[in-house]
């Protein structure tokens, strides 16, 4: 099986499965949609298994497809690995993927990416979005070369490495909070609660608190971004459960207040690597950089 194997073939499998759609594919990689094609069906010659779903608007992978793209993930990375470190003889370069959630780029990365691309000008950051559950996923599947996870994942196969402790609040606006104060926490009863969604832990212990708290029966609404959520707070659209850091000017201008749904809840961030992954030499450069950036600075703890 391994000699029909070329890595175009991976390269090209990989661009469908994430664009999941052969004509996206194609303009991605540059070649014509005929290209496509035929590299994937030499691909499933060469596994003796269909990889895709043909749907009318696109592509899905089947059950041997998903099997496959962990391989490929790790083909791809260690053709890239070996092209960077002979090019990184000279000065460290290439290409490092790290998957975080919004909240914590915004309110935690923005400095240390800043320096890093100033200390390593070569090196291309490719950082994505995304929530526990995926996150890990991505790194199980060797589709990034690590993450950020608001709390351990508690997997064999993943180290994890602790970064920093969250203080998470619940925040409301000035009325909310003030109409608490005088009907008790029972007002949150009838009122929205606002999260990333359930794909987010957060919201999941959130539901836990206010379960805890007696606290039943809320509506709920989905917003993609901490900066919706913050202002759909803001407008009494209803309350939230965020880090305390992403509100803290908006506490200082007292445009919110905490409510005292629970004693302060921390969350532990950390840095997650698959066991098996080789990093590169600027994946390596950038772990190294993340862990002391926050391990080595006290002014992080979400006490400050």
């Amino acid at each position: 099986m391994i000699e029909l194997l070329e890595g175009k073939f991976f390269k090209t499998f990989i661009a469908v499965m994430e664009e999941k759609n052969f004509s996206r594919a194609a303009d991605r990689l540059g070649y014509v949609q005929s290209t496509v094609t035929s590299h994937i069906q030499l691909l499933e010659q060469a596994c003796g298994q269909r990889l895709f779903h043909r749907l009318s608007r696109g592509v899905k992978p089947t059950p041997a497809g998903l099997k496959l793209s962990k391989y490929a993930y790790q083909f791809i990375h260690l053709g890239s690995t070996l092209e960077e470190a002979m090019n990184e003889l000279d000065q460290p370069q290439g290409t490092v993927r790290i998957r975080m959630q919004e909240s914590f780029f915004l309110t935690r990365t923005s400095l240390l990416i800043r320096d890093f691309i100033k200390e390593y000008p070569k090196i291309r950051l490719q950082l994505e979005n995304g929530f526990q559950h995926d996150i890990v996923q991505q790194v199980q599947n060797h589709a990034v070369d690590f993450g950020i996870v608001p709390q351990n994942p508690n997997r064999p196969d993943i180290f994890f490495t602790p970064l920093l402790e969250e203080k998470l609040v619940f925040i409301a606006s000035n009325d909310l909070a003030e109409k608490v104060e005088t009907e008790s926490l029972g007002a949150l009863s009838r009122e929205t609660f606002i999260s990333f969604g359930t794909s987010c832990v957060y919201h999941t212990k959130a539901g836990r608190l206010l379960q805890d708290a007696g606290i039943e029966g809320n509506s709920a609404l989905e917003y993609p971004s901490i900066a919706m959520i913050k202002e759909a707070v803001k407008c009494g659209i209803g309350f939230a459960f965020i880090p305390e850091i992403a509100v803290k000017q908006e506490l200082e201008a007292k445009q919110f207040k905490l409510l005292p749904v629970t004693a302060p809840i921390v969350s532990t961030h950390g840095l997650i690597v698959h066991q098996d992954r080789e990093l590169s030499l600027a994946a390596s450069l950038l772990k190294e950089k993340v862990i002391g950036y926050f391990c080595n600075d006290a002014e992080k703890s979400p006490t400050n």
